[in-house]
């Protein structure tokens, strides 16, 4: 494990972050990211001095708290933060879906030393993924194979995940499996003995996110790596570990909406067609329309389930698979809107509409599938009927 020097090196940058002014954050990104994204989506890499530097800064897992080197933003302060960056680079998002995802997952699961223990690691530079997803095993936790053997003072990690996003960059793996007791979650630095990490080449989209399949084989790892929080139910745990990345991917994808929409409208204004600029076409208008309308939906439900999230409501748990449905069609929808609108212009790999069309697709797949997002909200509706 990290002797936590990188954390304590990075604590002033932190600080400073911390008390910045409002966009400060997404000033940072912007700089970082430049005009990179499409190249990082062409070679499947992301400079990994890039996250390491906004990791540093504690602005990809910006919800943690202060104490532990977060910036102790509210959800609704990550959310927009979160959107700036589905808006410039989903990869990049996805990267910060998941060490917020590890960052929220310790900090509800672990203890008071497992928080001073890793929660600092991931805002002074190192990288986390969450292990969760399997072959047979996705939203179904209750089909996990990945066994957790306590043996004497240690943990043995036994067993295989499948896309896990930014594990081929990560430090630390949050691994999810079954105890003796049930399930729990344990901490494994991804450089451990039986830990093998096998990049998927050329994913569908979210090409630069680093997902990965991982084996782990007779892994040990000290018995506090066992997040003592996770002596829970499953239908528990499955809430503690997706919402926050629900929460991630549906403000990512209000992000992707707002840069399609931008592309569309601006191509749609400066393009003529028979003498008439596009977007005084009705048709084309239309998709404009659909576009600002898909936007201003994610964003209304993200707000929402976000003050929810703030004000502790248990009505969180729906209010967020609500949102990250709506954000995520509307996103697929509204990228293929904005490939439609560009035409030629934006079928090329690599520029943004396109990407987006390619990472939007993910979106209705990752952290509960529209179907399954549709069956928690039908059983929401059956429940909650007068």
């Amino acid at each position: 494990m990290s002797d936590g020097t990188a954390a304590k090196d990075a604590r002033p940058a932190r600080e400073a972050a911390g008390t910045a002014e409002a966009g400060e954050a997404e000033d940072l990104f912007t700089e970082l990211v430049g005009d990179s994204a499409a190249d990082w989506d062409r070679t499947g890499e992301i400079p990994r001095d890039i996250l390491r530097t906004l990791g540093s800064r504690g602005v990809l897992c910006a919800q943690a708290p202060v104490a532990h080197g977060g910036l102790g933003y509210s959800s609704r302060r990550n959310g927009e933060l979160t959107a700036h960056v589905g808006s410039l680079c989903s990869s990049l998002r996805s990267v910060m879906t998941s060490q917020g995802m590890a960052a929220w997952t310790l900090h509800r699961l672990g203890d008071a030393g497992q928080h001073a223990a890793f929660v600092p690691r991931l805002t002074g530079g190192e990288l986390a993924a969450v292990a969760f997803s399997e072959a047979a095993a996705g939203s179904d936790l209750s089909a996990l194979g990945t066994r957790l053997t306590r043996d004497g003072d240690e943990i043995v990690v036994d067993g295989a995940k499948v896309w896990t996003t930014n594990a081929a960059y990560a430090d630390l793996l949050v691994v999810f499996g079954r105890t003796e007791d049930g399930v729990g979650a344990v901490v494994v630095p991804a450089s451990a003995p039986g830990v093998r990490i096998e990049r998927i080449t050329d994913p569908h989209g979210c090409r630069a996110a680093g997902h990965a399949n991982i084996r782990l084989e007779e892994v040990r790892v000290p018995a506090d790596s066992l997040l003592r929080g996770t002596d829970r139910t499953s239908a528990l745990l499955v809430t503690t570990a997706l919402s926050y990345g629900r929460m991630s991917v549906a403000w990512g994808c209000v992000g992707i909406l707002r840069s399609c929409l931008s592309a569309a409208v601006r191509h749609a204004v400066d393009r003529e067609q028979f003498g008439t600029r596009l977007a005084d076409h009705q048709l084309v208008a239309r998709h404009l329309a659909e576009l600002l309308i898909s936007e201003q939906n994610a964003a209304r439900a993200c707000e929402h389930a976000s003050d929810l999230w703030d004000r502790g409501s248990p009505d969180l748990v729906t209010a967020a698979v609500l949102a990250k449905h709506v954000a995520a069609t509307g996103a697929a929808a509204g990228s293929a809107r904005a490939v439609q609108v560009l035409a030629s212009a934006g079928a090329h790999d690599g520029h943004a509409v396109a990407r987006a069309h390619r990472d939007a697709k993910l979106m209705e797949i990752i952290e509960g599938s529209n179907e399954i997002c549709e069956l928690i909200l039908a059983q929401h509706a059956v429940a909650t009927a007068r």
